[in-house]
């Protein structure tokens, strides 16, 4: 009876901890397309190519309406239960670190390439980015709105959950209101595609993209052969082994790969990871700096440099630091 009792309460425990699971963290950003319509945009050269990109802190400098719209969807939001990153808050830790990424060129004196969205996702960590397009319009006396949302994922820019439609038209309510009628009608089904999203990558892991590259200095590659755990392989195998071992339920896709790179896809990693008897957020830096350490450690002995490409990829260069 006693051990009955155990089990249940254990259950029990395990259903609470479950429906207590934190809620993706969301931002919400106004959509590419209305910025640059709008004319909040800038301009940047990328290998002889013009890029157009949003510039949202014009944006917000220049439009009281947009501003207060960002407000009324992040409290929106809120008021279902989902932390939420704030847009501005997240500009001015931008602007801290574009001082030190302005410095960072690479041994050809290229600069770092990012986009505002990027740069975001980098900054802010959050798990869904909710972009936003709105646009007011005219009915004779009455203005009504019609949107577009979407919530993207920030690892992988996937399309997670959307929802579109248009308000009911009025002779006096201000923008922020207009979209606040509009949208509340579509919430809970967009609210729950994000959650049925999220209590995915709590099930099977987040999805990332990992490449494992060589430094053409090293002298070797990925087809040399090594003695580990009582195997002898190519250095590759023992890769996708540990790939198999780390991730979750041995999700992954290996979508190319020669002597000299590996380009896995699909690749699931848990959301949070053990450190001095408690649970830390798993980002695709510290999974990709495992495998590093794994290969650091004997018999491979190799040194390796882990490089953040994006929020949701990261390359691992074999080889040297």
């Amino acid at each position: 009876m006693k051990k009955l009792i155990l089990i249940v309460v254990a259950a029990l425990f395990s259903i609470a901890s479950y429906s207590q699971a934190k809620k993706p963290t969301i931002m919400v950003v106004p959509s590419d397309r209305m910025c640059i319509s709008q004319g909040y945009s800038m301009k940047f050269d990328n290998q002889g190519s013009e890029v157009v990109l949003p510039d949202y802190k014009k944006a917000f400098q220049n439009d009281a309406s947009l501003r207060l719209v960002i407000t009324k969807m992040s409290g929106i939001m809120a008021d279902r239960g989902f932390p939420l990153k704030d847009l501005e808050a997240e500009m001015k830790k931008m602007e801290q670190e574009a001082a030190e990424v302005s410095m960072m060129t690479s041994k050809m004196g290229s600069m770092i390439a990012e986009s505002p969205i990027d740069a975001l996702k980098r900054t802010a960590k959050a798990d869904i980015i909710m972009e936003l397009d709105y646009e007011v319009k005219q009915q004779g006396p009455k203005q009504y709105i019609t949107f577009n949302l979407k919530g993207l994922d920030a690892y992988t820019s996937k399309v997670v959950a959307s929802a579109a439609g248009t308000g009911a038209p009025s002779t006096a309510a201000p923008a922020e209101l207009l979209l606040e009628e509009a949208v509340l009608s579509y919430m809970d089904e967009f609210n729950g595609r994000l959650m049925a999203h999220f209590e995915d990558m709590f099930a099977n892991g987040r999805e990332v993209r990992i490449n494992v590259m060589v430094f053409d200095g090293w002298g070797s590659d990925l087809e040399a052969e090594y003695d580990f755990d009582g195997e002898t392989d190519e250095l590759n195998i023992f890769i996708e082994d540990w790939m198999a071992k780390n991730t979750v339920q041995g999700r992954f896709s290996l979508s190319d790969g020669t002597a000299n790179m590996m380009r896995f896809e699909q690749v699931r990693t848990p959301l949070f990871y053990e450190r001095n008897g408690s649970q830390r957020a798993m980002d695709t830096k510290k999974f990709v700096t495992d495998l590093k350490k794994f290969l650091s450690d004997e018999p491979f002995m190799i040194e390796c440099k882990v490089y953040l490409k994006g929020l949701g990829e990261a390359w691992l260069i074999v080889g040297e630091k």
